[in-house]
């Protein structure tokens, strides 16, 4: 019987959205009349919501809206095309699914993230998904895990996994379980800022998560 829950984040923990992002922004900036940042700083705000992303880029907050449109009009065509499932990830999707209730929490807009995960053949393995459109407050914020864990609704143990130190503050401060994956954008020394269990991918996150709950 499955009695743990383990919430996915999507970009650098499960899929490599890379060169979508990174074309995505370049339209954005070209659509704007703006010369885009070195990907180097695009790829470091990578797992922020986007209108953050464009902000610490540097675009004005008054015209962010219109940055974002752009972006998600030329991202939602090409994202299928130029999105993989990292090394590892399908196998660590199954494994869980063996043994835990999944969920995904992501600060992407759920509709093309669920249309994504649909293309790549895992969106049926996830009993729930929170999308940055789903919350008012987004990670590092508690709300989108409280959400995911209320779609659940079991009281079981749970786990974040992702790439990034929001989601291992987002799992603390909802008082849950975090591991954080090098497979990201985020150097291994950050992640040792904020968590303890740090795992090279989702697949070895998993498994940590299953000796953890032997005999549970």
């Amino acid at each position: 019987m499955k009695k743990i829950n383990i919430l996915f984040d999507l970009d650098g923990t499960l899929i490599d959205s890379t060169c979508a992002i990174l074309e995505s922004f370049g339209i954005a900036y070209q659509n704007m009349n703006q010369n885009k940042p070195d990907d180097k700083l695009i790829k470091a705000q990578i797992g922020h919501p986007l209108e953050d992303m464009f902000v610490t880029l540097g675009v004005d907050k008054n015209e962010v809206e219109a940055f974002v449109y752009h972006y998600k009009m030329h991202y939602r065509k090409i994202n299928q095309a130029m999105t993989t499932l990292l090394p590892h990830a399908k196998e660590a999707i199954e494994k869980a699914h063996k043994v835990a209730h999944l969920a995904v929490v992501t600060t992407k807009t759920s509709q093309y993230s669920i249309e994504l995960l649909r293309h790549l053949g895992v969106f049926d393995y996830f009993d729930a998904f929170v999308g940055r459109d789903d919350v008012e407050f987004p990670k590092p914020h508690p709300e989108p895990i409280h959400k995911a864990l209320k779609a659940l609704d079991n009281g079981y143990s749970s786990w974040m996994i992702g790439d990034t130190c929001m989601d291992i503050q987002s799992a603390k401060a909802a008082n849950i379980n975090a591991i954080g994956v090098e497979c990201g954008y985020v150097p291994l020394e950050e992640l040792k800022k904020c968590g303890t269990i740090i795992t090279s991918n989702a697949l070895e996150a998993v498994k940590v998560v299953v000796l953890y709950n032997i005999g549970d």
